[in-house]
């Protein structure tokens, strides 16, 4: 007795599996701490596939189309954006402190000590690629990777594999997603950069004052130093601040998958 492989069958084992596989690798391609340069390709794709092959007997069955068709199409194209729409919502957060820390270099002058950003693959201040550092640390410590891919998983149940996926008003809130980021991003640096404005006023009235006084070379290092100790006096408080940011981030990513 011969066993017969149809089209049918072939076209349920190819979605069952690469559908989800489209959609974890999109997320995992977008995310910081997975998706940067620094880690390669390859493992990127063997985590997706692991991953892949631990969800299959948890999603249930998907729909029944030729592989080829028009609907697979839409489908995949449909996994793609689920998975790249939630992996930016987690981008977004690791972006805003970097944001933040460039609107503070930029105030101490340390804008001008710019290193290659690995992650980013470009030009950041100093300050800013700690801050990365910093908070891919604080994010790993805390089990936020477990938490985020807990909270992918729940969109095969709550945006099954099929013809939906993210619908308009899901679009409408990642784009509106970066006016929180500067928002988040400004309240973070607002004590440093106003602490360095205040050095700055105060050595304009001083200027003012006494005219000889050369305030480009008194200034700028006592200014830098003004700012280095608000940093200090900022990473005191830093853990709540990156607490709050990270769960209104998670609780948008479950918002999102809600959204038709």
């Amino acid at each position: 007795m011969g066993f017969e492989v149809s089209a049918d069958m072939v076209g349920q084992w190819v979605g069952q599996h690469l559908w989800p596989l489209f959609r974890i690798a999109s997320f995992m391609m977008v995310i910081p701490f997975v998706g940067s340069g620094l880690v390669p390709t390859r493992i990127r794709l063997g985590l997706a596939l692991l991953m892949t092959i631990l969800i299959v007997p948890m999603i249930g069955d998907v729909p029944r189309v030729d592989a080829l068709s028009a609907d697979a199409v839409v489908i995949t194209i449909n996994q793609v954006m689920i998975g790249a729409g939630m992996g930016f919502a987690l981008t977004v957060l690791f972006q805003l402190f970097v944001v933040a820390g460039q609107m503070i270099a930029m105030q101490m002058g340390l804008g001008f000590a710019s290193m290659v950003d690995p992650a980013n693959g470009i030009n950041v201040p100093i300050l800013a690629q700690i801050y990365t550092i910093t908070i891919t640390l604080l994010f790993l410590a805390m089990n936020g990777h477990l938490v985020a891919f807990e909270v992918f998983i729940e969109s095969f149940r709550t945006i099954p594999i099929g013809m939906s996926g993210l619908g308009p008003d899901a679009f409408w809130a990642l784009a509106h997603r970066v006016s929180w980021m500067f928002v988040s991003a400004m309240l973070l640096a607002l004590p440093a950069v106003t602490a360095v404005l205040i050095v700055t006023i105060s050595f304009g009235v001083m200027t003012r004052a006494a005219p000889q006084m050369n305030i480009f070379s008194l200034g700028f290092p006592i200014g830098l130093l003004f700012g280095l100790f608000a940093i200090w006096v900022l990473h005191t408080n830093f853990v709540p601040h990156f607490e709050q940011y990270t769960s209104e981030t998670f609780d948008f990513m479950r918002s999102l998958q809600g959204l038709p």
